[in-house]
């Protein structure tokens, strides 16, 4: 039996070069987009990142703006996604390789984002699952409206986490809870690979084990939290997996090719 592994994806400014929450609005309506810049930065603000995605949504989607779903999905497939990236991901799943790999997204952007741009560049497929917010033009009076719900709303039971995650997602708990849906199909992966960027992904990280890697992308709120948990000491640190650094697109296609290599798993931990 090959070696299998997890490959969990992050998706924006990990997968994607961008945040496609502000590309929408960078590209369809500035104006919105100052605004949410602006709500996000005031003092004491109380306004949860996804609340506000969805208040900025309904805003683009009034009448007099004319923005309908088409205009929607056409910048969504403007957004810079890295040819290495798309590389890396068709290699990974390239059935000529050794190790067995499963590619899972979790992200806290939302789903139509997510789909619309990986069915563009043709990569949707690549992917068992996709958790992120739901998101569809569900409305049945404004159907130009991209209706955005939190993947754990405000009438369900708080996910409880203690790091630091946003009310809406813990993303340590939901992988801890992917990789137990998959142990009950029979599933047990040799090794779990997390690329990331945000401090959001920090959760996940720490539930990672000593044979694990997280691939964070530099110079952003993963890294910073790394750092602080690393200065505590082999003692007091939370921190089990592995860690190596990445900035271009083209680098994290390099790690994958060596990590689907047989070889890794026998020079690796």
């Amino acid at each position: 039996m090959p070696p299998k592994q997890l490959v969990v994806f992050d998706f924006d400014w990990s997968m994607a070069d961008q945040d496609s929450d502000r590309w929408l609005f960078e590209v369809l309506a500035p104006d919105i987009r100052r605004k949410m810049r602006d709500r996000s930065r005031e003092p004491g603000n109380a306004v949860q990142w996804t609340d506000l995605v969805a208040e900025c949504l309904r805003e683009l989607a009034h009448e007099g703006r004319g923005v309908t779903k088409n205009d929607i999905e056409g910048a969504l497939r403007q957004m810079p996604f890295h040819p290495a990236m798309k590389r890396g991901i068709e290699m990974l799943k390239d059935t000529s390789t050794p190790i067995e790999t499963t590619l899972f997204i979790l992200s806290n952007a939302n789903k139509f984002f997510i789909e619309t741009i990986l069915d563009h560049e043709g990569i949707r497929d690549c992917f068992d699952e996709i958790v992120t917010n739901p998101a569809d033009f569900d409305d049945p009076i404004f159907p130009n409206l991209l209706v955005l719900h939190k993947r754990v709303g405000p009438d369900e039971q708080p996910h409880g986490c203690t790091v630091g995650c946003e009310p809406n997602m813990c993303k340590g708990k939901e992988l801890v809870e992917y990789l137990d849906r998959q142990r009950q199909k029979g599933v047990q992966f040799d090794r779990v690979i997390y690329v990331g960027d945000g401090s959001n992904d920090f959760c996940a990280v720490l539930r990672m084990s000593s044979h694990d890697i997280v691939f964070c992308r530099r110079f952003r709120g993963l890294e910073r939290k790394i750092a602080d948990e690393v200065s505590k000491g082999d003692q007091e640190s939370r921190l089990k997996c592995n860690v190596e650094y990445w900035v271009g697109a083209w680098e994290v296609e390099e790690k994958f090719r060596k990590y689907a290599k047989l070889e890794s798993f026998v020079t690796h931990p």
